[in-house]
This record gives structure tokens, C-alpha cells and sequence, in this order.
């Protein structure tokens, strides 16, 4: 049973395309550590990752909809889950190397604070106006995974999330040109395809809006078909880099637009809880700041799950009753 870990390279080295990362060739770990006898360096950071006690956290941290009447809706854990298929799906298409793409998948959202984007909003004021330069989940993801939980994971896995997240900016005709990695390249777009889809799909369900909007009826009714075709398009059309077609580029970055002015614009005035999460975000990241570091305190909120964030904000600001006090009614 010598040499599994060595096999399993030698069959990247044959049979993966020459865009593909080779486990074989990687830059290696900030700390030299002796090679696992079975898994290649990047099957060894997906699973560093995938048993982390950041990832688990994700399964209590809001996608969009937060604290929803229903089993159904998104979380940042299944979220981050569709994002590892359907890259994993794209990359073997593509011929790269799978374990890189999931491993990138599986840790980048790991740096998102509790309550979502509302929540990243409400720590990235919080942060500035204390003369910080603000909060990015992305950056904190990569301080997650190296410092807090210091996993001494690759280069190519650390390099690909650090550059996964696009925000609220357009796709590019040349996204994959200034990736990292193509497996970099792949789950930055699929991060995209996931939760405009999973989005929209929550949006439907919640009666937030009625359906899919006609003028992108054509990518289908659900999101199977959407994601099916979405999928297709990455594959037929990176040849020499990771892209989209012209029509599909705009389709998607047509979708998000609408997105956000029919959904993550208009949630904050639908629902009240939205303000309420941002104020309990920010009262928690002051009460830490003042005997803290700011980075610590910025670490320790952004660590948080919606449900400790709130059983802490209770803790500190909700007053108790006087039952201690004995005979006092």
C-alpha cells in the first residue's frame, strides 16, 4: 500500500488539463510539514477545512432571510455547500483539479460575520469609524483559517479565497484571466451562479417577489435549469482561460443587478429585523472595542453565530430580573 498519496499524483499528472493545478507542484504550506501518506496537500486542506470549527459555524449564520418561519431557506453553510458542487461540477468538466476547487469552495465564506450581509455591513461601519479600514469577509476568512484556526493550508487554496468574492460588481468577459487559478477562477463564478440562483429561489419562496423576472425567463423557471445552463456556458467557453459567453456574462450580471434592487436593497425596508441585526452587530463590536484590540474584537463578533450573537447581546444589554434578591416581588 506504499506510495497512495503518489499515484494519486502521477494520475493529475497524466490525466488533468495543463491549466489544472497539480497538487505535485504546489508552492507548498507557510509551515513544512511532512506529506500525508494518502491524501495529496490540497485533499488534506479540504479536510482541515471541512472539520474546522469556523466551517461548522456556518450551519447558524444567515445567507439572506434572516431568522425565517421555515426549514427551507438558505444558510451560509448550505450556501457555501451548492458553491462547492457546482464548482466541483464545473472543474471536472474542465479537467482541474477538483480537491483545490472544493477546498477553495469549502472556506470562503468561513471569515462571514452572523446575520449576513447585513451583519458585514454593520461590522465594516462599526470598524471605520473607529480609524480602521473596515471589515471585507473575504480578508477575514483567510485570517480565520491561518491565524484562529491556524490550519497551515497551501498557498493555492489561501491565494484562491482570498480572491473569490466579486461583491456587488459586475462579472468580467476576463474574469478568469486575473484569477490566481483557474480552480480560483471557477468558484468565484460559481459563488455567483449559486446564490443568484439559491437567492432568487428564497425570494420566490419568502413572497418577496412573484417569480422569475421576464427578462430572464429564458435561463428557465427553476433553478435547476438555471444553474444547468449557467454551468454549460463556463464549460463550452473557457478554453484559455475561465469565462462566460458575451450573452450569459450579461444575462448573469443583468440578474444581479435586478437582485439587488428587487431583494437585498428592498429586504432592509420589508423586514425590521435587518436593522435590528445591524444595531445588535455594531452594539456588540462597541462593548468588545472598549477593552480589546480592535482586531480582537473584530475576530470575536465576526466568530459569532446569529444565535450566540443574540444570546450575547442579551446577555450584556437585556436586563434581568431581581429573583436573586430573595423576597422582592
Amino acid at each position: 500500500m506504499d506510495g497512495i498519496r503518489q499515484a494519486t499524483e502521477a494520475i493529475e499528472a497524466q490525466t488533468l488539463s495543463p491549466h489544472a493545478c497539480l497538487a505535485s507542484q504546489s508552492a507548498g504550506r507557510e509551515r513544512s510539514e511532512a506529506p500525508d501518506e494518502i491524501r495529496t496537500c490540497f485533499q488534506r486542506d479540504r479536510d482541515r477545512i471541512l472539520h474546522s470549527k469556523a466551517f461548522r459555524r456556518l450551519k447558524r449564520k444567515t445567507q439572506v432571510f434572516i431568522a425565517p418561519a421555515g426549514d427551507h431557506y438558505r444558510t451560509r453553510l448550505t450556501h457555501t455547500l451548492e458553491v462547492a458542487q457546482i464548482a466541483r461540477t464545473i472543474s471536472r468538466a474542465l479537467r482541474l483539479n477538483e480537491d483545490l476547487t472544493e477546498a477553495i469552495a469549502l472556506g470562503h465564506d468561513t471569515g462571514h460575520p452572523p446575520f449576513g450581509h447585513a451583519g458585514e455591513a454593520a461590522l465594516d461601519e462599526a470598524v471605520r469609524e473607529r480609524g480602521g479600514d473596515g471589515f471585507r469577509h473575504y480578508d477575514q476568512s483567510i485570517r480565520v483559517l491561518t491565524f484562529l484556526e491556524p490550519l497551515n493550508l497551501s498557498v493555492e487554496v489561501l491565494d484562491g479565497i482570498r480572491g473569490h468574492s466579486k461583491g456587488e460588481r459586475d462579472l468580467a468577459l476576463d474574469e478568469g484571466d486575473h484569477a490566481p487559478s483557474w480552480e480560483s477562477a471557477v468558484v468565484r463564478i460559481s459563488d455567483r451562479i449559486a446564490y443568484l440562483n439559491h437567492d432568487l429561489e428564497d425570494a420566490i419562496r419568502s413572497g418577496m417577489i412573484e417569480g422569475v423576472p421576464g427578462s430572464f425567463s429564458h435561463l428557465g423557471a427553476t433553478s435547476g435549469p438555471r444553474i444547468g445552463k449557467m454551468v454549460l456556458d463556463v464549460v463550452r467557453n473557457s478554453n484559455e482561460s475561465v469565462r462566460l459567453s458575451s450573452d450569459m456574462l450579461a444575462d448573469m450580471n443583468g440578474l444581479k443587478d435586478w437582485m439587488f434592487e428587487n431583494v437585498y436593497f428592498r429586504y432592509p425596508a420589508l423586514v425590521p429585523e435587518i436593522e435590528k441585526s445591524k444595531l445588535l452587530v455594531r452594539e456588540l463590536f462597541a462593548h468588545f472595542a472598549q477593552t480589546k484590540p480592535i482586531q480582537e474584537a473584530v475576530d470575536y463578533v465576526a466568530g459569532m453565530t446569529d444565535t450566540f450573537a443574540i444570546a450575547e447581546f442579551d446577555r450584556l444589554r437585556v436586563p434581568k430580573g431581581f429573583a436573586s434578591l430573595g423576597g422582592l416581588p
